[in-house]
């Protein structure tokens, strides 16, 4: 009996399961998915190891699901190897309700594992009718676009003990709410961004912990935000009124329930906050604060009576994803005082978010922060790049006791803080620190290499993303803009996929974008769109509804959101299609290859990398085109696969008369040209090849220099791999020079500047009117450091890394290379180094998932796996020797590959 038990205990510890999620989130609390999608991983201590049976099982009660009684559904066993998005298809989900899940699995190598740890969802607000509470707003003539935030508050008692409590909560505007003095929730700039006249989240939140028996009140304080701040050179895009629809819905222990919904018994007025705009920052007067004021002790007679007004709730919708929270806080790297006589506290970083303040001083005092990103060529404190955004915070002492401020409905983009009216010394009695605020993503991507040089780009480029992911992914995250532009994010979404977890984020922003997109099928420049209709429809922006959708497919694997998005992705590419004459897409207004390389801004050289917008707009036709295709297939969808791949034919034939020569030269001799013209295969075999030598001569033509702008940049290393040129494309990579991406990091950079020059070399600054020092979309070279450099990506014949492809290009002197990432199935990892002739290779497989695995210059019999031969290595299969290269499939496991190189 004793053995049995041993050997029970052993069987189960060979296989286990863990990171369960539900619609990308743990333990989600407010969805209106009705058939939502299960993922979890499988860990193991064994090489090659597969699921080959699931068993899920789904109960409304926690006791319950861990006898397996009582059960709302089960799978039962199912065999199959799917880990991943694996749909619940039990009884109808209702409303309020907490559903509990686990699952266990076994394996190609008789494991079964024990059940999981009970995870859950709960449903949110299934229908616009259970929303009881009313929409307010105050009467008070200050609340106008930049004036005080309006305050709302109601007391009400409880005198039964409390067993659950949800606050079911949105806004128009911004909002932080409270109960009894606490603030509900860690997410900020809240209800988040989206198309608000047809789509508007609302969050929920377990406060059952915040209540008790006796008096209590709730609260919430509202800010332009989004809805009616302003936007570009717009304000009051949605609405002039910020309003507030907020229910509490509490169940007592003994099975009753109540309501405390927004209506006209709730007051209104104002307080401390004066002011706060994303764009022009924030005053605070400590003066004015109305101490306890969302505690039910407060006397709020002079408060006046909130007033109900008739706004829709048929557009609310659950979050997909958490929102925007505080991450990394930064210290001041040092303090100093410019030529011109300013305090300045440098953070080292350039970062998005806020200054947190711990002062003492008199009553009355008044502390100015503005932000900069740069410091001018004398040291001076630099913010006309800003343009009219002010990014000014104010904060006026209540005086006396030491006081703690931090913003609250606005965010600053900056490395440098100015420091005005603080009559004390800028030492340990003032605590000033820095906070990061972005998109709750996890990270799932490290890459380190040899040169330091390349590590602080990658470390640049993760900090674009960190920057410009709040909540949309904005273009820059410090100037009056800060948009949601779809070029940048078409450019940057699989760098932005390796770096960390996106699924949920762009699945939301891209439902942004079917709900934005005109009638015609155009694409609005910008998402959420306010701007004028006609902004809409430009080659390599619009796009983004076609290359997107696919990227998070191959990434992750997500079928739905592909089959969501597919009407948008057809739409659009119906669009170029109706716009052209005989299949040639040569109207309208195009932005181009935004950002190209020019010498001089009258290029009297000739020397501007100047491409035809049409002949980049032909490019992208027939992309968009390609990728609603390969969708078309995924989706079984035969009809769409046949009609349009005969309409890519006919686009890439009106290309080559309108834009190719006889002798395979095209029109533009640009690199971009020449890039957009390889990428999409829009030329016939033969005559690509003396094409891409014509891209390798205009790289020397310009000194080894890349001249591409936002549509060019993407492509130039992965296409010079793909023609054979990794020692261009490492030439490239390594230019410290103008322009190029380590020319910014030897200026100082910590972020992706918007232009190659935005610092030139004798330290002038470029035209402030278009020059972010946080702009992301250059940092697309960041998916072939990871893809060819390290050798990590997904092998699209199983997409989502189910199999993965391990195929590195030593190159560019670099002597080692160092990338992890976190897929959908667990931690794969690809580390090569070479040293005294020896080249080494570690990888990690993650557990029901395999890998093909390619050994640059290698050759077959001098390879050790773990000091054996590779021959005798029963993991490995598929041995081939390929010209230089070694290649074989691997299942799971971490293996340590070597073998003589010479490169």
């Amino acid at each position: 009996m004793m053995l049995l038990l041993l050997s029970t205990v052993a069987f189960s510890k060979a296989l286990t399961v863990n990171s369960l999620l539900c619609e990308y989130q743990v333990n989600p609390v407010g969805i209106d998915i009705l058939k939502p999608r299960f993922s979890w991983k499988l860990k193991s201590t064994l090489r090659n190891v597969l699921q080959t049976a699931y068993e899920l099982r789904v109960s409304t009660n926690a006791g319950d699901i861990q006898t397996g009684k009582q059960l709302l559904y089960t799978s039962g066993k199912v065999n199959s190897e799917q880990s991943v998005f694996v749909s619940y298809k039990g009884p109808q989900l209702l409303s309020r309700m907490r559903y509990y899940w686990q699952v266990r699995v076994w394996d190609n190598q008789g494991n079964a594992s024990p059940w999981s740890e009970v995870n859950f969802w709960e449903m949110g607000l299934l229908n616009p009718r259970e929303w009881t509470a009313q929409w307010i707003k105050t009467n008070n003539l200050a609340d106008t676009t930049d004036g005080a935030s309006p305050m709302f508050r109601k007391a009400f008692d409880l005198s039964k003990p409390v067993k659950t409590a949800r606050l079911y909560i949105t806004s128009h505007g911004i909002y932080e709410a409270f109960i009894n003095g606490q603030r509900v929730g860690n997410e900020y700039f809240t209800p988040g961004w989206t198309s608000y006249n047809k789509r508007l989240q609302y969050q929920v939140y377990d406060v059952a912990s915040l209540l008790k028996s006796g008096g209590n009140a709730a609260g919430a304080v509202l800010g332009d935000g989004w809805f009616r701040g302003h936007l570009d050179k717009w304000k009051n895009l949605y609405g002039k009124d910020l309003s507030l629809l907020m229910q509490l819905e509490i169940t007592f222990t003994d099975g009753s329930k109540t309501t405390i919904g927004t209506n006209n018994d709730w007051k209104t007025s104002d307080g401390a906050i004066r002011s706060s705009s994303f764009y022009n920052g924030e005053i605070y007067d400590g003066r004015l604060v109305k101490s306890g004021w969302n505690t039910s002790a407060y006397n709020d007679e002079g408060w006046q009576e909130a007033t109900v007004i008739d706004s829709s709730k048929s557009n609310l919708i659950a979050p997909v994803i958490p929102g925007v929270k505080k991450r990394e806080i930064f210290r001041p790297l040092k303090t100093f005082v410019t030529p011109k006589g300013d305090t300045v506290i440098d953070f080292g970083q350039n970062l998005v978010g806020w200054v947190v303040l711990k002062i003492k001083g008199k009553k009355g005092d008044v502390i100015t922060l503005n932000h900069a990103e740069v410091l001018d060529k004398e040291n001076n404190f630099y913010t006309l790049n800003l343009r009219h955004a002010k990014c000014v915070v104010k904060y006026i002492l209540k005086g006396d006791a030491e006081e703690v401020y931090e913003p609250h409905f606005t965010y600053q983009g900056f490395r440098y803080v100015k420091v005005s009216g603080y009559k004390g010394r800028l030492d340990s009695s003032m605590n000033i620190h820095a906070v990061a605020l972005y998109s709750d993503m996890n990270t799932t991507g490290n890459l380190t290499t040899s040169n330091p040089l390349l590590n602080q780009l990658q470390h640049n480029i993760e900090w674009g993303q960190k920057g410009n992911f709040v909540d949309v992914p904005t273009d820059c995250p410090q100037r009056d803009e800060r948009l949601g532009w779809t070029g940048d994010a078409q450019a940057f979404g699989s760098t932005a996929a390796f770096n960390m977890n996106v699924s949920g984020f762009f699945s939301k922003w891209l439902k942004d974008l079917s709900a934005d997109q005109r009638a015609d099928g155009a694409v609005p420049w910008v998402i959420p769109n306010m701007m004028p209709k006609t902004s809409a429809g430009v080659a390599g922006w619009s796009d983004v509804a076609t290359i997107l959708p696919w990227t998070m497919y191959t990434t992750y694997g997500d079928t739905r959101m592909l089959e969501e998005q597919y009407p948008s992705m057809k739409a659009w590419v119906n669009y170029m299609r109706d716009q052209s004459k005989d299949n040639l897409w040569n109207t309208g207004f195009h932005f181009g290859d935004w950002c190209f390389y020019t010498p001089s801004p009258t290029d009297d050289s000739g020397k501007g990398a100047v491409t035809d917008k049409y002949l980049i707009a032909q490019t992208f036709y027939a992309h968009s085109t390609q990728l609603l295709i390969n969708a078309a297939a995924v989706l079984g969808k035969e009809d769409d696969v046949k009609s349009y791949t005969e309409l890519l034919n006919q686009i890439k034939l009106a290309f080559q008369k309108e834009y190719v020569t006889a002798s395979g030269r095209v029109l533009s001799s640009t690199q971009t040209a020449y890039l957009l013209t390889l990428a999409f295969d829009m030329l016939p075999e033969p005559q690509r090849v003396p094409l891409a030598k014509r891209l390798v001569q205009n790289i020397k033509d310009y000194g080894n220099h890349l001249t591409t702008g936002f549509l060019g940049t993407p492509y130039i290393c992965p296409v010079l791999t793909r023609f054979g040129y990794d020692d261009i494309a490492y030439t490239l990579l390594l230019q410290d020079t103008y322009p190029s991406w380590l020319y910014p990091v030897k200026k100082g950079a910590t972020t992706i500047w918007e232009r190659w020059d935005g610092i030139k070399a004798n330290g002038d600054l470029q035209d402030p009117s278009m020059n972010s020092f946080n702009h992301y979309s250059y940092g697309a070279i960041g998916n072939w450091m990871y893809h060819t450099m390290a050798g990590l990506n997904t092998d699209e014949s199983m997409v989502g890394y189910k199999k993965i492809l391990i195929a590195p290009h030593p190159g560019g002197k670099i002597s080692m290379v160092d990338a992890a990432l976190e897929t959908s199935y667990g931690y794969a990892n690809s580390k090569w180094e070479v040293s005294s002739g020896i080249f080494k290779m570690d990888i990690t497989v993650p557990p029901n998932t395999t890998a093909k695995v390619v050994l640059p210059g290698a050759a077959r019999k001098g390879i050790t796996e773990s000091g054996k031969s590779i021959n005798t290595v029963k993991a490995i299969s598929g041995l081939q020797q390929d010209n230089t290269d070694v290649q074989f499939q691997v299942g799971s496991g971490t293996y340590h590959f070597q073998y003589p190189y010479s490169n």
